[in-house]
């Protein structure tokens, strides 16, 4: 017992002669509060730590989010991911068409637009269905896995057009990939 009194004992005066003597406000500054090449006092980040955890988060009732947000906020949304694939796959299509209608070379130039669409519409398609196989049960690191996934299809797909396509014409296929892209931006609008 009395050596568990003493460890105790000297824990406690350990605490307290290492512990963070912090002035703050006082405008007086300890030798424990400096500190070398102008980084913060020791303790700073520990009491940062403790004021993050101390914060309760507490989310909107409905009737705050309506308030706040109007009445459809509870309204689930029109758009879904094979929407937004279809509308990719339409702008991809009036790309290749204005392609094929302005551009010299319209037949190599119709067939870049096209591939730059679907070289977006390809990797969120394979998205969309892996959120419907799984559903619900979506964990945050299966969110990360299908994004991982439709990342490495989107550059593979860039790397086989590059490889493999004769005749690509880069700026119609970068354009209309870049407009496809921007179509999540557009259902995100129309919500």
């Amino acid at each position: 017992m009395a050596g568990g009194d003493s460890n105790g004992t000297a824990r406690q005066a350990f605490d307290q002669h290492s512990a963070p003597r912090s002035s703050y406000g006082t405008g007086e500054v300890h030798a424990a509060d400096t500190t070398v090449q102008g980084r913060q006092p020791a303790g700073a980040t520990e009491n940062w730590d403790v004021e993050q955890e101390e914060t309760n988060i507490v989310p909107l009732t409905r009737a705050e989010a309506e308030q706040l947000f109007g009445a459809n906020v509870s309204r689930p949304s029109r758009v879904t991911p094979f929407r937004v694939v279809a509308a990719q796959m339409v702008v991809s299509l009036v790309a290749a068409l204005i392609c094929w209608q302005f551009l010299s070379q319209p037949g190599d130039a119709a067939r870049s637009a096209l591939l730059g669409g679907a070289i977006c519409w390809v990797p969120g398609a394979l998205f969309a269905l892996r959120l419907r196989r799984v559903g619900h049960q979506q964990s945050m690191l299966g969110w990360m896995v299908g994004e991982a996934i439709k990342m490495g299809v989107t550059v593979a797909m860039f790397v086989a057009i590059a490889k493999y396509v004769p005749d690509v014409r880069w700026l119609p296929l970068l354009i209309t990939y870049l407009v496809a892209l921007k179509t999540y931006w557009v259902a995100l609008a129309l919500r």
